[in-house]
């Protein structure tokens, strides 16, 4: 199982197909047995002087010339719109994305609900053993990659809670295909994102944590971010690719930075995992007895 290495490399592949893998069509083209474009007919006509002055007043030229493209880093901001509602813009390589910042990115309501997700899960309250049609699966993948643009601006943007909630909301998705997909080569094709979505969630509750409570609950949220990617890679039998995975290594070289920054210590659940690893059980016993003195009622 492949598991991504780049921060920013994780299921932007569902934006990449081309035409054909989507099944759509551009209007007013057709495609020849080369596969080269040509006009349609119909698009052929000649512009009128009105048509051709609606079509110049709708360039962005202003706007891209006035905030440049980084390919090194997202250059993304929170705007206002027309009626005065917060929007995300990001900047990519051919324009501006557009975003909401409530409900689903791209404003729409699939299938008359907040998100085709929510769309899903009522479809599981009717049914426990539907199965998903080919436009579910296709409707899915538009959703992960909106989801997964605005869960980048809100982490650049370190609005980390944002972040967080997108996040679980691609992970509910992800739950979602794997129990009613029906179909294991797509189910897999995208749970090799799963550690990927994992990490971005982890990235964002520890600098969460950090600005609120402290470094301690920082690497708390970094532990367990890192037991649950060691559960997917675990579930694949990729456990022994754990250890050496680079979401796994900037997660620890996280974790020792707060250590050292902050002067902290192995926390008590770290030392009792390490207590059971080197089976030093009477030590792994005294552990357990402290963490349950700590424990809430």
């Amino acid at each position: 199982m492949v598991y991504s290495k780049d921060d920013q490399s994780d299921d932007r592949n569902h934006s990449n197909r081309d035409v054909s893998q989507t099944g759509m069509e551009q209007p007013g083209f057709q495609i020849n047995e080369d596969s080269s474009f040509l006009l349609d007919a119909s698009q052929t006509h000649d512009l009128t002087s009105r048509e051709k002055a609606m079509r110049s007043n709708k360039h962005l030229d202003n706007l891209l010339k006035d905030w440049e493209f980084d390919p090194k880093s997202p250059s993304v901001r929170l705007v206002k719109g027309s009626d005065n509602r917060d929007i995300l813009q990001m900047r990519v390589d051919l324009g501006v994305l557009q975003m909401e910042t409530q409900g689903r990115p791209d404003g729409g309501k699939p299938k008359g609900h907040a998100s085709y997700l929510d769309y899903l899960l009522d479809s599981e309250q009717r049914d426990a053993d539907f199965t998903m049609t080919d436009e579910d699966r296709f409707e899915v993948d538009r959703e992960f990659v909106q989801y997964y643009h605005r869960r980048i601006s809100w982490l650049r943007l370190q609005h980390y809670h944002r972040a967080i909630e997108d996040a679980d909301h691609t992970l509910a998705m992800m739950d979602v295909c794997l129990d009613h997909c029906g179909d294991e080569d797509w189910t897999l094709s995208h749970e090799q994102y799963r550690p990927f979505v994992i990490f971005q969630r982890t990235q964002a509750a520890a600098l969460a944590a950090l600005d609120e409570s402290g470094a301690q609950p920082a690497i708390a949220e970094i532990n367990k971010g890192l037991e649950a990617m060691l559960e997917v890679f675990t579930e694949h039998d990729a456990e022994d690719q754990f250890q050496d995975d680079e979401m796994v290594e900037k997660l620890s070289e996280l974790r020792s930075s707060l250590r050292k920054q902050y002067k902290l210590g192995p926390s008590l659940e770290e030392r009792l995992e390490e207590a059971v690893r080197t089976e030093q059980y009477e030590l792994a016993a005294k552990l357990r007895d402290e963490l349950a003195k700590q424990a809430p009622f």
